[in-house]
């Protein structure tokens, strides 16, 4: 069974129930130790299933070997990270199809998995002598690039509206953003720490203009991610408007909620500071939310408020669901749909490139 498996949470509750069962029957046939020991036994049986649960929802640990392996995702030089289960389906007539390959970042020095999706396009005739556009997706704090593809199962979203016209043939590429599970970057360098900015924003794009047929100039790129992903999304298309030209957000906040240890979490790394003391850059933003949620929706409409041409604002709203995948399996499709219709279209290539389809 794996980690997130039903069976597993199945299994955690028939051990809750069983250690509450023996409670009862033992409570007036043993001493104080004896009934200290089965207390503990009901205890850890229903924390240990909550965290199974949560884990579920969150993605944080997506076997078990990356549970017990702490060098999982991590960048230390000799040990390069444990690359996740297989993301996707494989290659399907008319649909498009993930791969996992790793990323040596040059500049940021982190080396990460990352799932990229290739639209079906990419591997037809013609499509070989286009090059597309794409989108980087980021996800939320605890998680990982799995938690896309299995609970928002972006595949079969990104299949739909392509397959609709809703949506340009598009690559978008799933990177991680903290070299460890329970590391909360934010997307952005930590002063002493990873540089997941740098990650984001230079290796990982470097190696998609490397490794496959895509456009390389802003207008072909954007951003879009969910609660901290969000933010991220927001904040590194606001910072490097030469590089994107869009950036959704779902459910994400204006500010980082971590300290970054230079002092930037209050000024150029927030970004109601950024709309405030900086020139708005001529970027496109999608920010969405949920009417029922506290500090996503706060942090959202702030930036809509603040918002001024020529950067451009477009907001969305879902009635309830607080701040959860029911609510960002809601906004998923029209976000990338919008994002779509703001990024430019396939291009024929100049010269018809020889890259294979990952390397």
């Amino acid at each position: 069974m794996s980690i997130d498996s039903p069976l597993t949470i199945v299994a955690g509750l028939t051990a809750t129930v069983l250690a509450t069962v023996l409670l009862v029957l033992v409570w007036d046939r043993r001493r104080i130790i004896g009934r200290t020991a089965v207390v503990a036994a009901v205890l850890l049986s229903m924390t240990g299933t909550a965290a199974l649960q949560l884990n579920s929802l969150v993605e944080a640990y997506p076997s078990w070997s990356s549970l017990f392996d702490h060098s999982a995702g991590r960048n230390d030089g000799d040990n390069p990270p444990v690359q996740p289960p297989p993301a996707a389906n494989g290659s399907r007539p008319g649909r498009g199809r993930t791969e996992t390959v790793t990323v040596a970042g040059v500049a940021s020095h982190l080396t990460m998995p990352m799932i990229v999706y290739l639209p079906a396009a990419y591997d037809t005739p013609a499509g070989r002598r286009l090059k597309f556009p794409v989108i980087e997706a980021f996800h939320g704090y605890p998680g990982t690039p799995e938690a896309w593809v299995r609970r928002l199962d972006i595949v079969s979203h990104l299949d739909r509206e392509i397959a609709a016209g809703r949506m340009a043939p598009t690559v978008v590429l799933l990177p991680y953003q903290t070299t460890e599970h329970l590391l909360d970057t934010e997307c952005t360098n930590i002063t002493g720490g990873p540089q997941a900015e740098t990650y984001l924003t230079h290796d990982v794009r470097q190696w998609a203009i490397d490794h496959l047929r895509v456009r390389a100039d802003q207008p072909g790129w954007g951003l879009i991610g969910y609660s901290a992903g969000g933010f991220c999304a927001m904040n590194l298309a606001l910072k490097h408007p030469d590089l994107y030209a869009a950036g959704a957000s779902l459910s994400g906040d204006s500010e980082p909620g971590i300290k970054v240890g230079d002092g930037s979490e209050k000024t150029t790394n927030s970004i109601t500071w950024r709309l405030t003391h900086r020139p708005p850059p001529p970027v496109a933003l999608y920010v969405a939310w949920s009417k029922d949620e506290n500090a996503a929706r706060l942090g959202s409409q702030r930036v809509a408020r603040l918002a001024k041409a020529p950067l451009v604002v477009t907001t969305a709203t879902v009635p309830h669901g607080g701040h959860s995948l029911g609510v960002w399996q809601q906004m998923e499709a029209p976000a990338f749909d919008w994002l779509s219709a703001n990024l430019s279209r396939p291009e024929t290539a100049l010269h018809p490139s020889s890259k294979p389809s990952v390397s």
